[in-house]
């Protein structure tokens, strides 16, 4: 696992809490798969330190492993080498987007945008008086980083640790979750196989004005730039959705 998403990592697998079940570690794994916190091909950690980590008893973690190896998120090999290892699903076809978008309503998509503006509005303005030098050297890296982003799964990814990062640099694990959760619902649904180098310009210039806000602790301004950058991504995924609907 590298360096730069390993706090990211540690904060989305946090313990879930007393009497966690196996749908939540499921659904905790699956996110950190398809955000790329856990990457192809790396080991999961054992059985004994998984379950700490998430809080759970082996029972319900030996069930959701099982459940994620049936989705072929994850593969076991025995041996002496053995394990759970990460196996990560290619990206969605369009008609699969197609569908997911279809499965919300107009106004569920605007909830959720509220919902994720006000996320990362507030991180980003934490994060602009919280941030340590190491954490505003990742998000530079990572602003700049979809612009050799390759295919619509990679830049979805990409994407979304950035916003992830924010949220960590902000120190906070209740944002951070927060906004990884909305990430994995939404974040996948931005970037589609036709998306243009346009889109990747101005997402990129809009992650470079955020980062610049917070490194210059300037809190009203990484506010307000993190802010209308959701709000803009809110209204082009309810925008294709008019459209998706009218066909």
């Amino acid at each position: 696992m590298s360096n730069e998403s390993a706090l990211a990592r540690s904060t989305v697998l946090a313990p879930l809490g007393r009497g966690g079940r196996a749908e939540e570690v499921v659904q905790r794994i699956s996110e950190s798969i398809s955000l790329g916190l856990l990457v192809d091909g790396e080991q999961l950690p054992s059985e004994t330190d998984l379950s700490a980590m998430l809080g759970v008893s082996t029972v319900p973690l030996r069930e959701a492993l099982a459940s994620l190896r049936q989705q072929g998120l994850i593969e076991t090999r025995r041996g002496r080498n053995g394990g759970s290892f990460v196996r990560s699903a290619a990206g969605p076809t369009k008609a699969a987007l197609e569908r997911r978008l279809a499965a919300f309503t107009v106004s569920q998509l605007r909830d959720a945008g509220d919902e994720l503006t006000a996320i990362s509005g507030a991180a980003a303005r934490l994060a602009s008086s919280r941030a340590s030098n190491d954490s505003i050297r990742r998000l530079s890296v990572l602003a700049q980083r979809l612009l050799t982003a390759n295919g619509a799964a990679q830049r979805a990814r990409t994407d979304s640790r950035f916003h992830i990062e924010v949220a960590v640099a902000a120190t906070s694990e209740r944002l951070t979750r927060h906004e990884a959760a909305l990430q994995a619902e939404l974040g996948s649904l931005l970037w589609w196989p036709d998306s243009t180098d346009l889109q990747v310009e101005q997402a990129v210039a809009e992650h470079v004005a955020i980062a610049q806000a917070i490194h210059r602790e300037d809190a009203a301004l990484a506010r307000d730039l993190a802010q209308q950058h959701v709000n803009g991504n809110t209204q082009r995924l309810i925008e294709r959705r008019i459209r998706l609907g009218e066909r």
